[in-house]
């Protein structure tokens, strides 16, 4: 489909090329005012053509991707376009693209930026109660692609390489988002889509969803003024089923005083057991699970621009972005116990031994558990801005561009406080008298042995009658980033070259607040009272039969599902409170503020010219920044450690204790070079070679105040170490020393082969590491006045002085009352001991005199270094007219960073998740009207966290591979139809721990498709 339209080449035509142009190049600016014809061709291959010239022209290594036609971008989602792109991969949350990882470099250390802004990120989900994997708090910079639309996108652009001109924070790539501009589209231009989408996972909800969206744009006939809106509403139904387990437990075997042993039990129920000294695991449970998603995202842009002469064009936008998301899940839970209960274990013959099998019998009954859960959450994205661009001269042009963008992730479920972000209803079935479990599958499997005869309805059916409430849960996360950014920018352009320079100052401020989790006692752990609830609430489900891609193998599969909302307020009813409310508190756990304010000035000089008669591109830059950082926390502090027996310890805060803000403030700097070269080998052939210093900040986790954790193993006086763990704010910014060479082969008209090779040398990683601090005033009882005097009288009367004999002497001279002839009635018998140990009310508190407490405070800090290569290989090519093409790439990524599988559960460890090989293979067809797409993307598995859970483990996602398609045909030159299919074959996602038996996630996933059509006005 063409499209013609003549306009003159006069400065605000120059001004238009250079602000609205897709290239980062030299300029190339005609000085004739005669008229040219531009020639704009639509379509699958017209696109792929424009990110060819873009890697072709710019300096660096630059890929994009381009929108195929007014409101037509080549995929749905904006994550699974750029995971097209060579050195990208993407992460999926519900089989959908949101974050992305550039060369082994995950979402938090890339940066993005909507038409060169920086845009601020926010992500928290489900309350951040850290259950099933999916659920987040806000501490993330990553931006998450899903909130976003990919029909008002003009382009999107990934630069691999740095630039003086580029905003820092992408070690991994800077990915810049580009929106239509109106007068780069002169004269009126519209179009219409609807699609109706399927998506095969729906369980619960619509089978068929709809998705509308708009763009209009309009100049007047001068192309001076011009006006463009987009708009769109897209709705998805979805759910998978799934299976997790809560945690794995990883000890040493043969180690008595090992806090994870698995089994305390005689050896002979052992089969394959693990060496003396040999890691192994234990598995706490096996859940199979459902999930049924809605999802509504609503995007709308505005832009207006105006230019008020020859030499100004002043530009003013707005958008919005908001995704609503709603999910209903449900468990079937069945906990590993210790103990006698234990019949049989079979280890399988791994590093870390890892039991294949386990077998379990009762003397009475145990529950089974059926948790449900709610979970609510809105994520709004508002961004505002204004752009002036000024030709002081033919070869002057400023800019100044100033914006404020806020992003929001809020909880949105009810709540009579605060709103919640999850609630969780644990319910369950105490009529299990023996298990099984069996790991060694993809999908881990279990049998149960029922008997309702005691605790349930006696009429030997697992029913809503056998069912009763234990705790119910209710969750608050949220997360809310701002950032206000203004930038001065000046271009001078001189023959062969141009000189670029420019200030700015960005403001951002973020905000996290979390609740613990307020928690409500219903039935207990142990189900009081099963049946309890009103008819019809309950309904089974048979959660085994819904797996499609699993074999369940003897498990039962099944569970009950309710209304998570009605059943919490049923619970309620039946055990009122003195809360008596519904929901969270309006008290938060952590609430944490972090500011940067950041200053910065570039200059770089790029020039072309000819070496030994071949072109050739140099650009030189070096960018100035300097950040103050501060860090704020609302903390409610504790009064001091309770010593309730020998090692035992709890942590005592008085409930009329005020809130107070604890602020850390910080700065550092940058000097940040950059080069870039290229040289055209021959016409067809160019080289390159670029240098560049980039950084990536701490995320906001790591940079809060708010310390946690105040334990201790015993008495400091006998050398025990109490124990805190902290955030730090002065953590500077990961630097990496970035290098790329590069060769590329454009053999044929939008047609190439490139080979390139990177390497990243990484300072400042966050590692851990330890500090010596006090807290709040907190003293230590266990070394002040009370406990020498103590020892002394232990020593003078010849007993060791140990946790438990101290702890018992100080006791013993607290109450003279029942002890009148003081240390002389000590005799160190058990009788003795247990009295002064289990006695209530004769704990030991700090007093006037005890020193502070050290504690041993772990926290983040930057001592870890890192190095990074790898290749990227890519062809593109279209076989003459005949409308077939091809896209293939191959990226490979390698690093000293991975995690030890065999180390130590009881040290964190340091590795750089999502490392990982990539490949795409995209077959095309785009002819007469027809355009035809199949693409496959693998990527191979990667470490997805680290020291996760309560034995520091790794958790890694294994290879994944999918198929898309999608297929168009234009009627006319107004009306296009279309169908889509994504995730054609229903590939699965599961990640797994230090060995692939040990599950930690697995979702059964299925295809989506799509179909619609669009009309172009």
């Amino acid at each position: 489909m063409n499209k013609n339209h003549p306009f003159r080449q006069s400065m605000v035509n120059k001004a238009v090329s250079v602000i609205l142009g897709t290239v980062v190049a030299l300029p190339a600016i005609a000085q004739s005012d005669e008229p040219i014809e531009v020639i704009e061709v639509s379509g699958l291959r017209s696109s792929l053509a424009e990110a060819a010239s873009i890697k072709r022209e710019s300096i660096g290594v630059v890929d994009a991707i381009s929108a195929e036609d007014i409101g037509k971008f080549p995929d749905t989602n904006l994550a699974e376009s750029l995971q097209r792109i060579t050195g990208v991969s993407i992460s999926r949350t519900n089989g959908e693209g949101n974050e992305i990882t550039v060369r082994g470099f995950g979402g938090g250390n890339n940066m993005i930026t909507l038409n060169g802004r920086m845009m601020p990120a926010a992500q928290t989900y489900g309350g951040g109660s850290g259950a099933d994997g999916t659920t987040r708090g806000g501490s993330t910079r990553a931006f998450d692609f899903a909130n976003l639309a990919s029909e008002g996108i003009r382009g999107v652009e990934v630069y691999k390489t740095s630039k003086a001109s580029i905003a820092t924070g992408g070690i991994g790539a800077t990915v810049n988002i580009k929106t239509a501009r109106p007068l780069s589209m002169p004269g009126f231009r519209s179009t219409v889509g609807v699609k109706a989408v399927h998506d095969t996972t729906n369980r619960a909800g619509s089978d068929v969803t709809p998705e509308l969206s708009g763009l209009m744009s309009w100049t007047d006939d001068d192309a001076k003024f011009g006006v463009s809106l987009t708009g769109s509403v897209q709705e998805r139904h979805s759910g998978y089923v799934g299976a997790t387990v809560n945690d794995w437990n990883i000890g040493t075997w043969g180690d008595p005083n090992d806090p994870d042993t698995l089994f305390n039990n005689s050896g002979d129920i052992y089969e394959n057991a693990p060496e003396i000294g040999q890691l192994y695991a234990r598995p706490n449970d096996i859940r199979y699970a459902f999930s049924d998603t809605e999802r509504t995202r609503t995007n709308a842009q505005l832009t207006m621009q105006y230019a008020a002469s020859d030499n100004l064009v002043a530009t003013v936008d707005y958008l919005f972005a908001e995704n609503d998301i709603q999910e209903h899940r449900g468990e079937i839970t069945n906990w590993v116990q210790n103990g006698s209960n234990v019949t049989s274990v079979i280890f399988d013959d791994g590093a870390i031994a890892t039991p294949i099998y386990i077998a379990e019998s009762y003397p009475g009954t145990v529950d089974e558990g059926y948790e449900q859960q709610w979970r609510e959450q809105t994520n709004t994205l508002n961004s505002v801005g204004f752009n002036l661009e000024y030709f002081a001269s033919d070869n002057l042009l400023l800019s100044l561009d100033a914006h404020n963008s806020k992003m929001e992730s809020l909880p949105s479920g009810p709540s009579d406080n605060a709103a919640t972000g999850e609630i969780a209803v644990g319910i369950g079935a105490p009529t299990v008298t023996s298990r099984e479990w069996w790991y060694d599958s993809e999908l881990p499997t279990y049998l149960n042995v029922y008997d309702d005869s005691t605790r349930g309805n006696d009429n030997g059916i697992l029913d809503a009658d056998d069912v009763g409430s234990s705790i119910l849960r209710f969750r608050h996360a949220s997360q809310e980033t701002e950032i206000s950014q203004l930038k001065l920018d000046g271009k001078w352009m001189f023959d062969n070259g141009e000189l670029d320079f420019g200030v700015e100052t960005r403001a951002m401020e973020m905000t996290a607040r979390q609740t613990a989790g307020d928690n409500m006692t219903l039935g207990n752990w142990g189900i009081a009272n099963p049946g309890e609830f009103s008819d019809g609430l309950l309904q089974p489900i048979d959660i085994g039969g819904l797996f499609d891609d699993f074999d369940t193998g003897k498990s039962q599969g099944i569970g009950f599902i309710a209304d998570p909302i009605a059943l919490a307020r049923e619970g309620i009813a039946l055990y009122p409170s003195d809360a008596n409310f519904f929901g969270v508190s309006n008290i938060f756990s952590s609430n944490d503020v972090v500011e940067e304010d950041t200053m910065a000035a570039y200059f770089q000089v790029a020039m072309s010219g000819e070496i030994g008669g071949m072109r050739a591109n140099f650009l030189a830059g070096v960018r100035y920044e300097q950040t103050d950082v501060t860090s704020t926390s609302l903390v409610t502090p504790p009064s001091y450690l309770i010593w309730e027996n020998n090692n035992d310890f709890s942590l005592f805060t008085d409930p009329n204790t005020d809130t107070i803000p604890l602020s850390v403030e910080a700065d550092y700097d940058h000097l940040l070079p950059s080069f870039d070269f290229d040289i055209m080998l021959t016409d067809e052939i160019k080289a390159r070679f670029s240098y560049s210093k980039t950084i990536a900040r701490a995320g906001y986790g790591d940079l809060r105040v708010s310390p946690s954790g105040f334990g201790t193993s015993g008495s400091t006086l006998n050398g025990a170490r109490p124990t805190a763990s902290s955030s730090n704010p002065t953590l500077l910014p990961l630097e990496s020393d970035n290098f790329d060479v590069s060769t590329e082969w454009y053999f044929d008209e939008n047609s190439y082969a490139s080979v390139g090779f990177f390497e990243k040398r990484v300072a400042n990683f966050i590692g851990t590491g330890q500090e010596d601090r006090t807290f709040f005033g907190i003293l230590d009882q266990t070394n002040g006045p009370r406990a020498l005097a103590a020892a002394d009288a232990l020593n003078e009367r010849g007993f060791a002085v140990d946790d438990t004999s101290l702890f018992a002497m100080m006791v013993l001279l607290e109450h003279p009352e029942a002890f009148p002839n003081g240390a002389d009635d000590y005799t160190g018998s058990a009788e003795q001991l247990l009295q002064l140990g289990e006695t209530p009310g004769w704990d030991i508190v700090p007093e006037e005199g005890d020193p502070e407490m050290v504690f041993r405070t772990s926290l983040p800090q930057n001592n870890r270094e890192a190095k990074l290569y790898g290749a990227e290989l890519a062809v593109q090519h279209f076989f003459g007219e005949t409308g077939f093409g091809v896209q293939a790439n191959y990226t490979l990524v390698r690093g000293d960073i991975g995690f030890d599988n065999n180390g130590s559960p009881d040290d964190s460890q340091f590795a750089l998740t999502g490392l990982s090989d990539t490949a795409n293979l995209v077959f095309i067809y785009d002819k007469d009207g027809l355009t035809a797409r199949v693409a496959y993307n693998w990527r191979d598995k990667y470490l997805n966290r680290i020291n996760y859970r309560g034995s520091n483990n790794p958790t890694y996602v294994e290879n994944y591979a999918q198929i898309d398609a999608n297929v168009s045909y234009a009627i006319n030159e107004q009306l296009t139809v279309f169908v889509e299919g994504i995730n054609l074959t229903g590939e699965d996602r599961r990640e797994h721990g230090r060995t692939e038996n040990q599950l930690w996630y697995l979702e059964d996933l299925g295809a989506r498709y799509q179909v619609g059509a669009r009309y172009n006005f």
